[in-house]
């Protein structure tokens, strides 16, 4: 193997291992619980999702029934380097202890099959452990841009799952290409990235409701980072703090209906203008003002708030699109991003 190669090889690995991010239940249960009903006979696939591992597969696998899916479908890629999965079902027929073939699983009822009086888990288990058609291998590699994968894909009426942030731009197109509904977490930089803002202004995805603030990720134990803050060790468990994360979806948000309230009247002497584009600068969303009827610059937490039927998107600064590449300034001094909105009459 050539050097190119093996650097190429071992970016590949160094970065598949960056993106190797579980998310912990309590924040999938936090924000899944908002959307209950949309689930209702519905197909569900988790792509990026290592059931042994995922807290994503442990969520639906344990809710299957409450929440009336009509299947459940999980893809494994390679198996998570993490020791002691949610489940412990690592001695099943046609996969190795040690777990380097990709598989799926599909759960199509989850019912009392060890006949302990109650459904939980425990049945899942069952489930996967006795019937050969519920857990198969894949023929390719797992990756959810391969055909197989996006056979299932097809199949699905929603997509949900931690996704690689490294790959974030290319997976949202593949589920946009497809026409899925998702519900999936990204970094809250993504929403400035120049392939998913334009689908933020064309109302194609939105943000949930759990956005922001640090989210704390199980990663494995060999990962490090220099920053003492963002890491932590709860139980023998390696935590990393990936800062700002949001919820990213298609399906309906509860808050994209409400009005926001507007209380601050229009002073210009409050209310800067920028040096190089014709609109005010609000600092804050709750000082947006009720009687301006023009262009607004507004921090991105807007989009927390964001009713379509209330205000309209503009644009964004810096964003290389129908608007231009702009810096914005106040006196000339650069300002952080801001986020172009315009009040619907």
């Amino acid at each position: 193997m050539g050097t190119k190669s093996l650097n190429k090889n071992l970016h590949k690995a160094n970065q598949a291992k960056k993106d190797e991010f579980y998310t912990q239940l309590v924040d999938i249960e936090k924000e899944l619980k908002r959307y209950k009903d949309q689930f209702r006979g519905k197909v569900v696939y988790c792509n990026c999702d290592d059931p042994f591992e995922s807290n994503f597969f442990k969520y639906f696998a344990a809710s299957f029934n409450a929440l009336g899916l009509k299947k459940l479908i999980t893809t494994s890629y390679v198996k998570s380097p993490i020791v002691g999965g949610q489940l412990p079902l690592f001695e099943i027929e046609g996969l190795k202890p040690k777990g380097k073939e990709p598989f799926k699983i599909e759960i199509n009822e989850v019912s009392d099959a060890n006949a302990d009086g109650a459904v939980s888990l425990a049945d899942v288990e069952w489930l996967i452990k006795h019937d050969a058609n519920a857990t198969t291998p894949l023929k390719g590699d797992g990756d959810f841009r391969s055909d197989e994968c996006i056979e299932l894909l097809n199949q699905a009426d929603i997509v949900v799952t931690n996704p690689p942030f490294s790959l974030f731009r290319e997976y949202v197109a593949q589920l946009v290409k497809h026409g899925k509904k998702f519900l999936i977490l990204g970094q809250q930089g993504a929403i400035i990235y120049k392939e998913i803002f334009p689908l933020i202004e064309e109302n194609k995805i939105w943000l949930g409701y759990n956005n922001g603030g640090t989210k704390w990720f199980q990663v494995p134990d060999d990962y490090d980072i220099a920053t003492e803050s963002r890491k932590k060790i709860v139980n023998d468990v390696k935590y990393f703090s990936m800062g700002s994360v949001n919820w990213f979806t298609n399906l309906d948000v509860a808050r994209r209906h409400e009005q926001m309230t507007l209380y601050k009247k229009y002073i210009p002497e409050e209310y800067p203008r920028y040096d190089n584009y014709d609109a005010i600068n609000v600092n804050y969303k709750a000082e947006i003002p009720m009687d301006y009827d023009g262009v607004m610059g507004v921090p991105v937490t807007f989009l927390d708030n964001y009713n379509p039927e209330q205000f309209e998107i503009i644009g964004l600064d810096r964003y290389t699109g129908k608007n231009g590449d702009k810096d914005f300034t106040i006196n000339g001094k650069l300002l952080f991003r801001r986020l172009l909105i315009k009040r619907k009459k």
